[in-house]
């Protein structure tokens, strides 16, 4: 307390006991899986593994490059913000490695009919190089050679090599002076010893042309490296940094798991999705997002599910069936693709958290970007599928293609609908961060009343947004931090205990109307 001795006026600022809670957001996917390239902007990070925050299809380009074959995540990211996603971190798994030959390019020549007269070939294997080709004023105006050209190497942006005054034979010959000097490439020539080049006043295009790097070569990813580690920022473990997350996906899945014939590994696919939902689970404010296995028909997916994936889990939802897309980069060859819909899905779900909140279904809403779905489900067959926690994707006409389901694959009916599950998370994740300022108060009657205002302040929000069941706050949501709850002993071991009751809005998932014939009567 300050100390008064000479009369005046003095002016003090009180805390409140009641502070405000934001709610957090919940709707930032992870997605885990194979890019193009790794982003080049991080010396500690070569190889690009750790998560990266990205807000939009072209800062996703910039980073990891585009649409690639043999890679999913591109579609699937770009689905996602197709669909209403604006935040998303990406997880690299490498799934190739470089293909330790030499970086070549072909110099073009002022001919068109000629080709590339000569091939450049790094001497370092996957070498970043580029060639800068100059055209120099030939020596004498009546000879019917060529003009000479001057070669650059350049790397880094600097030149590192140059070989001026070079020609096609001759003491300047350009392949006898570069291969003797330099220690960064090699020249070919790869023009025939006939070819006639009188009245070619230039030999090559003047230009700068990159060298380029060998296709990399595959290699195998097993269920581990999906995974990850947390200690080394990898993999699924790897996102223990990214502490905002809300929605976790394996779009490439499907390449890691399909074998040389054709097959796909169901234990490595069960493997994979088994550690993504016991990470959501440790992590508690995560939804892992599962795909189903391609190519099966309703009544095979019903027994993948119960005889091999009996995944029993509040903190997983799983997709079914696969989504035809269009293929920008025509990666397969086609102009459509057949991807997973978990991409496409976690946009849904972001934009009905922000347009409706995330108390509401995810479900009951097109798909934007689908062109079909790889097999119709008719009513009948998600009769089946529903009930054992599938989530179906079905086009409806002119009501477009739409997600037609909201569970979870829990068997505790507490936790049957993802708006549920998600709600609790959102509060939960709200109340740990919103209440950090009563760690080491005074455990008094004023930090529980201060604690209550401000919960209860939050559930009343809530409550009038329709975020929770009843017709008055007191039937939607309780507090509750006194004695009771904090008794003596409780006290005397440091805690302060709140309990907080919340009345979650349901899907009105079956909507049932009784329509009767009734029978005039006499008067």
């Amino acid at each position: 307390m300050p100390t008064y001795a000479a009369p005046g006026v003095y002016v003090e600022e009180v805390p409140s006991s009641q502070k405000v809670l934001t709610a957090v957001p919940t709707a930032i996917a992870a997605f885990v899986g194979f890019t193009e390239r790794a982003p080049a902007d991080d010396p500690a990070d070569p190889q690009g593994l750790a998560p990266r925050l990205v807000t939009s299809w072209t800062q996703y380009e910039q980073l990891y490059g585009g649409f690639v074959k043999g890679a999913v995540l591109p579609l699937s990211v770009y689905g996602y913000f197709q669909n209403g996603g604006s935040l998303a971190y990406i997880v690299r798994v490498p799934n190739n490695e470089p293909a330790g030959e030499p970086s070549t390019v072909g110099l073009p020549a002022s001919d068109r009919s000629l080709g590339s007269p000569l091939v450049i070939e790094s001497v370092e294997p996957d070498a970043d190089l580029t060639v800068a080709v100059t055209a120099q004023e030939p020596a004498d105006d009546d000879s019917p050679d060529p003009a000479p050209f001057t070669i650059d190497v350049v790397q880094g942006g600097e030149v590192v090599e140059s070989y001026p005054d070079l020609t096609l034979g001759g003491p300047r010959d350009a392949a006898t002076v570069v291969n003797a000097a330099s220690t960064r490439v090699t020249v070919k020539v790869a023009l025939a010893d006939d070819t006639d080049l009188t009245g070619q006043l230039d030999l090559l295009r003047p230009g700068q042309y990159p060298l380029e790097r060998a296709a990399p070569r595959p290699v195998p990813v097993s269920g581990r490296k999906f995974a990850g580690s947390e200690s080394a920022r990898t993999g699924i473990n790897g996102l223990a940094i990214a502490e905002d997350v809300t929605m976790v996906l394996v779009p490439d899945l499907i390449t890691a798991a399909t074998r040389d014939d054709g097959s796909l590994d169901l234990g490595l696919w069960k493997a994979v999705q088994t550690a993504l939902i016991a990470h959501c689970e440790q992590y508690s404010n995560r939804m892992a997002l599962l795909d189903a296995p391609p190519g099966m028909t309703p009544q095979q997916i019903k027994e993948w599910r119960s005889d091999q994936a009996q995944y029993d889990s509040a903190f997983a939802a799983l997709y079914y069936p696969w989504v035809s897309v269009e293929n920008p980069g025509a990666t397969n060859g086609d102009a459509t693709a057949l991807i997973p819909p978990s991409g496409h899905v976690a946009g849904v779900w972001a934009r009905t958290d922000e347009t409706r909140g995330v108390w509401k279904a995810p479900a009951n809403d097109t798909i934007r970007g689908v062109l079909d779905v790889e097999r119709p489900v008719t009513q009948n067959e998600q009769s089946l599928l529903n009930p054992i926690g599938i989530n179906c994707i079905r086009p409806f006409g002119t009501r477009g293609i739409r997600v037609w389901g909201a569970r979870t694959l829990s068997s505790d009916t507490d936790w049957t609908y993802l708006n549920v599950r998600r709600l609790f998370n959102m509060v939960e994740a709200t109340i740990m961060d919103g209440t950090q300022w009563a760690v080491f108060e005074p455990n008094d009657v004023k930090l529980w009343e201060g604690v209550s205002r401000t919960l209860t302040g939050f559930l009343h929000g809530l409550w009038q947004a329709g975020a929770l069941f009843g017709q008055s706050a007191a039937q939607a949501f309780y507090v509750k931090c006194d004695a009771e709850t904090n008794p003596p002993e409780s006290i005397d071991q440091g805690k302060l205990v709140v309990e907080v009751g919340l009345a979650p809005v349901k899907p009105a998932e079956f909507v049932v109307f009784r329509i009767s014939q009734t029978k005039q009567s006499a008067a």
